[in-house]
């Protein structure tokens, strides 16, 4: 009798950007390496609870970034304050001796993990420089002279030219759709349960404000609704027949999507 089939791994995704959003995540990593610099070997030994609270905010601050199924994140999400091979000890040697080695791994561990947080930041800022340049290059795709997210703008711009309007629409809605995955870490679901699951007021994944009052949590659930629209008015139809969109219909759907994209990153993950 055979077993249940292992559940396949969730795709690895890189994250797409904005801007403003990559300049939050630049300053978000700074901050952990002024923390690192701050560390005194000599001092503080690589036991200390700050160091392992420090351990935890850095793996944090990279899921937070990059999304927990990003290439980053999976490459550095056991990442250790410590850089040095781990001798082979003999039964006789005494404790003084590890301990010296430990924290001189700790001690090395320090520049090792800067520099790969500074790797990880002047990978942003050339992420950011590509954002402009793709701005300058192409002609700026804008409603009401609001600049379209790149990752709607990216994946129906083409098909808009060529005038396939339909199904432009229908590749920036599916753009937003695995956006939200992405942002959630909910591959398992999708269409209009993944929307609710996510966005629901009483138990979020992400939210938009503090959900505070109700004021807040009305926004919360009127956001949802927009989320679960985009699925069943946009996508949904597209995907299973045909529809015909006029060149202005389309742009405006588009507007819609790009809108809820930016509104995207930059909700709050709550669990």
């Amino acid at each position: 009798m055979s077993g249940k089939k292992a559940p396949e791994p969730p795709p690895v995704v890189s994250k797409e950007f904005t801007s403003d959003e990559i300049d939050r995540c630049i300053e978000k990593l700074k901050r952990r390496v002024e923390e690192l610099k701050a560390i005194d070997p000599k001092v503080t030994p690589s036991d200390d609870a700050s160091i392992e609270n420090l351990t935890h905010r850095i793996r944090e601050s990279i899921r937070e970034v990059f999304g927990e199924h990003s290439p980053e994140f999976k490459k550095y999400k056991f990442i250790q304050i410590a850089h040095g091979d781990i001798p082979s000890f003999g039964f006789m040697t005494d404790e003084r001796t590890v301990h010296a080695h430990v924290q001189q791994r700790f001690a090395n561990g320090i520049p090792h993990t800067v520099k790969i947080l500074d790797g990880l930041i002047d990978w942003l800022n050339e992420k950011k420089g590509d954002l402009r340049s793709n701005t300058n290059t192409y002609p700026k795709a804008s409603i009401g002279g609001m600049d379209l997210h790149p990752g709607i703008a990216e994946v129906y711009r083409d098909l808009y030219q060529d005038e396939h309007y339909p199904d432009a629409v229908f590749n920036a809605s599916k753009a937003l759709v695995n956006y939200v995955k992405e942002r959630s870490g909910k591959f398992d679901l999708d269409g209009a349960s993944l929307m609710r699951t996510v966005f629901s007021k009483n138990d979020p994944i992400l939210t938009f404000n503090d959900l505070q009052d109700q004021s807040d949590l009305d926004e919360q659930e009127g956001m949802m609704h927009l989320f679960e629209g985009a699925v069943l008015a946009l996508r949904n139809p597209r995907g299973h027949s045909f529809r015909y969109d006029t060149p202005e219909r389309a742009l405006e759907y588009i507007g819609l999507l790009s809108m809820l994209a930016k509104r995207l990153a930059e909700a709050k993950r709550r669990k």
